[in-house]
């Protein structure tokens, strides 16, 4: 076993025998930074939520879950610390894009509106205001950067790399799923304006849902008590601690001690509030 990823919130490790154990910590990162203080239970509601949607979608696409349960994994890993916040999962060769998935006309795409330009290769002929719903979810890529940030690119683009049969699966899955996530999110008070999803290959060479599905962190949510169109509306994510790194001229500084124990606390609540929303519990 080794350790091959130690990402900004997940630590992976490779049993070199098909299988890997993803760990999700409490972690939180703003600007491109890891801080310093842990959000309390933030990858526990994280891995409680991928593994919610995994199992709601899993009629639509297969995904890389093998258990949650600690039993099933090495020695190393039994034990409670890791308990809520570790799977265990099949390893894939991974598609080098991440697919992003838009219903709300918001973001950078509503800037490029704004100025009458195309959103990667998408043109609107409705008038949009900010956070209109679109008429239909729009599919648009992203090249997945080892070093820097990711580079958004257009489906097309992505279908003449990947071949038209597969970077089709890969439109209409995502679609798919965005789809029925929506509409059981919505249900329970909260809006997926948009998200991420990441797909792999298994050894069949058929299409797998992988990484993190529709949390916080990959997913744009809203609440939609509050939501109203022409407006920005507030997320369940970590904008509280956004919004404190920017009102102390903090932002993308490597060197903050800590962040304020209310602030955090706040952040830690909103998140729990999502899985209970959307897990029910």
């Amino acid at each position: 076993m080794k350790k091959i990823i130690s990402g900004k919130v997940r630590e992976v490790y490779d049993l070199e025998d098909g299988r890997m154990v993803i760990v999700t910590t409490d972690r939180i990162s703003a600007f491109d930074v890891i801080l310093p203080t842990l959000i309390k239970n933030k990858g526990k509601v994280l891995n409680a939520l991928s593994n919610f949607w995994f199992d709601y979608t899993k009629d639509i696409v297969k995904n890389h879950m093998i258990s949650s349960d600690l039993k099933d994994m090495p020695v190393e890993f039994q034990k409670d610390e890791y308990e809520g916040r570790t799977i265990l999962v099949k390893k894939l060769k991974m598609i080098p894009y991440e697919v992003i998935v838009r219903g709300y006309m918001f973001g950078s795409m509503y800037e490029a509106y704004k100025k009458g330009e195309p959103f990667l290769g998408h043109s609107f002929t409705k008038e949009y205001q900010q956070a209109e719903k679109l008429e239909e979810p729009i599919v648009t890529p992203s090249t997945k950067a080892q070093e820097g940030h990711d580079i958004n690119v257009t489906l097309k683009y992505m279908k003449d790399d990947l071949g038209e049969e597969l970077g089709t699966k890969i439109e209409k899955t995502a679609l798919a799923v965005y789809t029925k996530c929506y509409e059981h999110a919505l249900k329970n008070g909260i809006i997926i304006a948009d998200t991420k999803f990441e797909f792999g290959l298994d050894e069949n060479g058929e299409l797998v849902l992988a990484d993190e599905v529709l949390t916080p962190d990959s997913s744009r949510f809203w609440n939609a008590a509050e939501y109203k169109v022409g407006t920005s509306p507030a997320s369940y994510d970590k904008q509280f601690v956004r919004d404190w790194l920017k009102n102390n001229n903090l932002a993308g500084k490597a060197d903050i001690e800590s962040i304020p124990e209310d602030i955090a606390g706040k952040t830690s609540a909103l998140y729990a509030e999502c899985e209970k929303r959307i897990c029910g519990k």
